[in-house]
């Protein structure tokens, strides 16, 4: 069956698209990736892009945005979104509607933006408006993912049914496994 997991601790093989959650083998050993869930907010001829969802930090964002008011005394922390452009800050955002300044992932979930959207986030959010910010992200170039899939390094889940905005993301992991 599809995304069942073999005796060595590997998955078997998937189709990958953008939108879905990559869930780490646990027989994948790389540092950067050992027991974590990626977000695919990019995938095509040019390669995939990925977005650690499971590694949060204790940097509060107000640090990281000193001069946007609006994070003044909240309590938003960075996450580690993957080792490639460690200082690089992406948004990805939970909005009504589709903002100017940010690509689509699937409907309703966008990624980029500038502070300007996150301001109006922060100060205007409809109830059902959420952001996360994360520095770096995970890098893929064509046909690698690919390879590491026909290894078995990936699981891959739908993201329905999974809140990706949770503040406590500890047992994505283990929880995507079971679920795998």
């Amino acid at each position: 069956s599809v995304g069942s997991v073999s005796a060595e601790g590997t998955f078997l093989p998937s189709p990958v698209t953008k939108g879905m959650l990559l869930v780490a083998s646990p027989s994948l050993n790389d540092p950067n990736f050992h027991h974590t869930v990626l977000l695919l907010v990019k995938h095509g001829s040019e390669g995939a892009l990925g977005l650690v969802l499971n590694r949060s930090t204790n940097v509060l964002l107000s640090q990281v945005l000193p001069h946007l008011t609006a994070l003044k005394g909240t309590d938003h922390r960075l996450s580690v979104g993957g080792p490639v452009e460690p200082t690089r800050l992406l948004l990805l955002f939970r909005l009504k509607e589709a903002p100017a300044d940010a690509r689509p992932v699937i409907d309703g979930l966008y990624v980029g933006g500038t502070p300007a959207l996150l301001e109006r986030v922060l100060t205007e959010a409809k109830p059902t408006e959420v952001f996360r910010a994360f520095a770096g992200y995970a890098g893929w170039a064509p046909g690698q993912l690919e390879g590491e899939m026909r290894q078995g390094s990936w699981g891959v889940l739908p993201i329905e049914g999974i809140d990706i905005f949770s503040k406590d993301q500890d047992s994505l992991w283990s929880d995507s496994v079971a679920r795998l």
